[in-house]
């Protein structure tokens, strides 16, 4: 059982907690510490936590194994490397930094120190999303052609004032941070390396940041990809891979709905339909529970963690790009640099 502690106990943090505390054979939360302590003592009593003074305190206690990052992205790099020191294995949420050249400092300071860094792309579990990777691996998807990505939610309507998330600081490129990095990260899966970045951004809520993106991706090998993402309207998610042999396509908030659809494989004889379909559903799956679980799976079997560095890392170099051709208004070429 790796023991762990939780640094960041709002929404996000608490809800990591819930989906294996009292849950697990694998990881449980011995300690936690926040910056609001009067609203997290109550929940760390009942879930069995201490509720801790500081985070070198999390750092210097033996009994912890791990650390959860649920923190402000802009704070990531220095706690990881902190962790990274103390000889603490870390599960940071994404994104991993805000650019590149700190991810890859924190990434260098995991690998030196022997610990596990894992990021939180929990998506990638879901089994929706493994039965695309298992059509692109079996052949039945073919060569991917282009992708459409659209992943929006209405959390800014219940932000507080003065939320982090809504600092433009900590949220560039509109909703990238919030949701759009899913998408991304997905689409390098299975699209391969980003070549170039076209980006747009708008403000359709309470500002002061931006609230909507939409992006155009041109990757190495060909292919194409769309992302539109937004954090002022209803909460909605859907996927599609469309590839030289057939469309896998995912839809539903909960990533719950997954269809397959093969390319015709004989000449019409009036117009071209398609052939039918497959249909899965996977409702109720719990991503948080499933990312959490190849964690602490990963450090106990010293086996590698399923979300590859590599790709979290050429991530990192495109949300850059994305980033900047926000502010310019112009297509950016994304840096290629080795990212093992």
């Amino acid at each position: 059982m790796i023991r762990a502690a939780i640094l960041g106990l709002g929404r996000w943090g608490r809800s990591l907690v819930n989906s294996v505390q009292g849950k697990s054979r694998d990881i449980t939360f011995v300690a936690a510490h926040t910056r609001t302590r009067a609203t997290a003592e109550a929940f760390c009593r009942d879930k069995g936590m201490r509720f801790v003074d500081s985070y070198q305190e999390i750092l210097a206690d033996p009994e912890i194994d791990a650390v959860v990052l649920a923190t402000p992205h802009s704070r990531h790099a220095e706690q990881i490397a902190q962790a990274a020191a103390a000889r603490k294995h870390v599960f940071v949420e994404k994104p991993m930094t805000l650019d590149l050249a700190s991810a890859r400092a924190a990434a260098e300071a995991a690998a030196k120190a022997g610990v596990l860094l894992a990021v939180g792309f929990n998506r990638r579990f879901h089994p929706s999303i493994v039965e695309v990777r298992r059509r692109k691996q079996d052949g039945r998807l073919g060569n991917v052609v282009a992708m459409v990505g659209q992943h929006t939610t209405s959390t800014q309507s219940f932000l507080a004032p003065g939320n982090w998330r809504s600092d433009p600081e900590e949220a560039p490129a509109g909703a990238m941070t919030a949701v759009g990095v899913h998408l991304m990260d997905h689409m390098i899966e299975f699209g391969g390396r980003v070549r170039e970045v076209h980006c747009v951004i708008g403000v359709h809520g309470a500002g002061p940041a931006e609230d909507t993106t939409t992006i155009l991706f041109c990757f190495a090998g060909g292919a194409t990809a769309t992302i539109f993402c937004s954090v002022a309207t209803a909460t909605n998610f859907s996927f599609s891979v469309y590839g030289s042999k057939g469309m896998a396509e995912i839809s539903g908030a909960a990533l719950q709905s997954f269809r397959f659809v093969p390319t015709s494989d004989r000449p019409p004889d009036g117009p071209v339909t398609a052939p039918p379909g497959e249909h899965l559903d996977f409702a109720g799956f719990d991503m948080l529970q499933a990312e959490l679980t190849a964690f602490a799976r990963a450090i106990a079997d010293r086996t590698p963690y399923p979300v590859p560095l590599a790709d979290v890392l050429h991530g990192m170099a495109v949300f850059d790009a994305v980033v900047e051709s926000a502010m310019t208004r112009a297509p950016v070429r994304v840096a290629h640099q080795d990212y093992r």
